[in-house]
């Protein structure tokens, strides 16, 4: 079916675009919207529907083909200042595309991310892994362990000083969450925890119980892979 749907389109995102101008005006980005629905078009054809129009000389399939590219190479640290990079691209243009795509995330967290295992965390933050820096991350679930939020709290040397209990629960809190997923990154490659490492989890583990939101896991990664406190019997040893 996506196959057909492709050799049907006007334009395809594996053909060098053309200009809009060249198009029937029944089978333009947002006409062909109204008529087909959306997801009848291409990536192409959404990103030039988002944007409208083109810019400073490029016509509106142009300045879409150069971002659907962007997108496909770094979708993860896309942002107003790599889209800015783009030919033509202007600080307007630049927001409408990354607001429509914040926009987006947050759509499809609210419906409803499960998460099951500590696979599905590491796959949730894998953006994360190849860091050069710590970053220290928390996602909030409901009772059902469907995801809430994923909020990056602090980026620098992993320590109790910097990961203070109340930045941590202050917004899980907000939430109204029923338990908290910790998740931090090792840009040295090495999976296993330090012995900071479990400072840190047993810390935020005994104020989850005194706030009644419960720590679930702390999930460490990196290139080479993930480490799970809970699927290494951390948890089991507290109780």
């Amino acid at each position: 079916m996506e196959l057909k749907s492709k050799k049907n389109s006007a334009v395809s995102d594996d053909l060098p675009p053309i200009k809009i101008k060249d198009i029937p005006p029944f089978d333009r980005p947002r006409e062909k919207m109204i008529k087909k629905g959306p997801r009848s078009l291409s990536n192409l054809e959404l990103v030039a529907a988002i944007l409208g129009s083109g810019c400073r000389g490029k016509d509106v399939y142009e300045v879409a083909g150069e971002i659907v590219k962007l997108v496909e190479k770094d979708f993860e640290k896309l942002s107003v200042v790599k889209l800015k990079k783009i030919g033509g691209m202007g600080t307007a243009k630049a927001c409408q595309v990354m607001a429509a795509v914040e926009f987006s995330r947050r759509f499809l967290f609210q419906e409803g991310i499960l998460i099951r295992t500590d696979r599905d965390v590491f796959n949730l933050v894998a953006e994360v892994a190849n860091e050069k820096q710590e970053y220290f991350l928390t996602l909030t679930v409901d009772g059902a362990n469907h995801l809430i939020e994923k909020r990056t709290v602090f980026i620098g040397t992993l320590n109790q000083s910097l990961v203070h209990p109340r930045e941590i629960f202050a917004d899980a809190l907000n939430d109204r969450a029923a338990g908290i997923i910790l998740v931090h990154n090792h840009p040295s490659g090495k999976n296993e925890p330090s012995k900071e490492d479990y400072d840190v989890t047993d810390r935020l583990v005994k104020v989850g119980k005194i706030m009644g939101i419960e720590v679930m896991d702390h999930v460490i990664i990196s290139k080479n892979g993930y480490y799970s406190f809970q699927q290494n019997g951390y948890f089991y040893k507290k109780k």
